[in-house]
């Protein structure tokens, strides 16, 4: 068949643009450092290869004949450490930001397998003296004044690589359950738990521009909570979640509030509050494998400087994950919780707080819970008395309770708390009325179980907390990326 010359010449010049702009390289100009080192360990390579590295100095040690400087490019904890000779060590400082080419070649030191031999070195940003981030152990309190250069430390750069891996393990949970991720709105015009610590949404500056009530027709705020409206969607697709930030104007400066924080809210149909139990306590326990399977550097890490260690400096972080993965977690009623707390506070007075039927659990009657009555070990404490939980849980028929849990973990307190939710026209309208609500703005919340109200649940972790727990950390403020607290909005 004869081709046209014209269409001929079109596929032609076609197919020489399509390879000008297309190419299967690589579009980045260099691996990881961390890829380096390990595509080196897997294969157990012996011999030496030129490669090219982009990072950061963390120390430079400058000899007579020889230099030594450590390139970190933020993939992993150690870094690679690179010879130089002085003329090429002139110029680095603590901070530099350096591309490097050399050689690849087997250590000496134990420290390392691998090191490289530069051959060329570039400076891509100088760095002089007054860099704050020095070779040197600063406190988590000074890395908080530098937040702009925390991630170039270890504990920052580590906390970042955890977290994403924890974000990761949370998600895969969900996909391999077959949930679907929801994106829930950020302004709200409700308040979710009632408590009414949420952040108004006010104007701008302009003074001839509507105020934002008038924008929205109502009072608008930053919402607390995802809950309510992932249960819209629970209602019509059985199993989601969603992800995001929430705010809450509570006043505190303890190290485990923050302004703005994220939390995981999964929202599931057709259960019961056994079945809400297992869902929780395996997506945490799947989460807590993923991290430990792919950031074993990082986790080491926390685990030799700042988790907490026992009576013989032995370092309890990984041990208690390990058992949290391994051993189911604890359950007991609300009920059975108080007489527990009331029997150890009987004869030696452990506790600030009251131990009677009805009073809140406090973080020292966590504590013990935890780390004395159980072992070191998770606890679901489940159908806590009516008066004491917002007015969307299930009421149980019996003892005027609700069918709801608190998951608490030992050296944090709450890391988890859920409940059924009343799937009951009438009851739910009833308790909203006795919580002094405004029916006709929670109307839609009603429609969902006017139409085909199905029994379901839902829980919300807070990823800090998560973190917490994962890191040994005890505040908060170190294991948020740019952390917001009252009195404090930098950046």
């Amino acid at each position: 068949m004869n081709v046209h010359p014209l269409r001929s010449c079109t596929r032609s010049l076609f197919t020489n643009i399509n390879r000008r702009f297309y190419t299967t390289e690589s579009p980045f100009s260099s691996p990881t450092i961390r890829s380096l080192l390990l595509a080196n360990n897997k294969h157990n390579n012996e011999t030496d290869e030129s490669v090219t590295v982009h990072g950061w100095v963390r120390s430079v040690r400058k000899q007579k004949q020889i230099s030594f400087a450590n390139i970190n490019d933020g993939s992993c904890v150690k870094g690679l450490q690179a010879i130089l000779n002085p003329e090429q060590a002139e110029k680095l400082n603590t901070g530099t930001c350096v591309e490097l080419k050399g050689t690849l070649v087997n250590s000496p030191g134990k420290e390392q397998g691998k090191e490289l031999q530069v051959n060329s070195i570039n400076v891509l940003g100088e760095c002089d003296g007054t860099f704050p981030m020095q070779k040197k152990r600063h406190s988590f309190e000074y890395l908080r004044t530098i937040n702009h250069l925390r991630a170039r430390g270890n504990a920052g750069g580590a906390l970042l690589r955890v977290r994403h891996a924890a974000r990761q393990g949370l998600q895969d949970y969900f996909a391999k359950n077959e949930f679907t991720q929801i994106d829930t709105p950020i302004l709200t015009s409700h308040d979710c738990e009632g408590g009414g610590e949420v952040f108004k949404i006010q104007s701008g500056n302009n003074p001839s521009s509507k105020t934002q009530e008038e924008f929205f027709n109502k009072s608008t705020y930053l919402t607390v909570s995802g809950q309510l409206h992932a249960e819209m969607f629970a209602s019509a697709l059985s199993r989601v979640y969603t992800f995001g930030p929430v705010f809450r104007a509570e006043e505190s400066l303890t190290s485990r509030h923050l302004a703005e924080f994220w939390m995981l809210e999964a929202e599931i149909a057709f259960i019961q509050l056994n079945n809400l139990l297992d869902i929780t306590e395996n997506s945490i326990k799947h989460t807590i494998r993923h991290v430990l399977d792919t950031c074993p550097e990082e986790m080491e890490f926390f685990n030799q400087f700042v988790g907490k260690k026992d009576h013989d400096k032995n370092p309890l972080l990984l041990k208690r994950l390990q058992k949290t993965v391994d051993q189911g977690f604890v359950r007991m009623t609300y009920r059975d919780a108080i007489q527990i707390l009331q029997e150890a506070d009987k004869n030696k007075k452990l506790f600030q707080f009251p131990t009677t039927y009805g009073s809140s659990l406090q973080s020292e009657h966590e504590r013990y819970l935890t780390s004395e009555e159980c072992q070191d070990q998770p606890v679901f404490v489940t159908d806590y008395p009516s008066d004491q939980k917002p007015f969307y849980m299930r009421e149980n028929d019996q003892e005027a309770t609700v069918a709801c849990f608190d998951l608490l973990v030992p050296g944090i307190g709450e890391l988890v708390g859920g409940s059924m939710r009343e799937e009951r026209e009438k009851v739910l309208e009833n308790k909203m009325k006795l919580a002094g609500m405004d029916i006709e703005e929670y109307d839609w919340y009603l429609e969902l179980r006017k139409y085909g109200s199905s029994p379901h649940g839902g829980y919300g972790i807070g990823f800090e907390r998560l973190m917490l727990m994962l890191t040994g950390f005890e505040n908060v403020r170190e294991v948020v990326p740019v952390p917001r607290w009252v009195g404090h909005c930098k950046y």
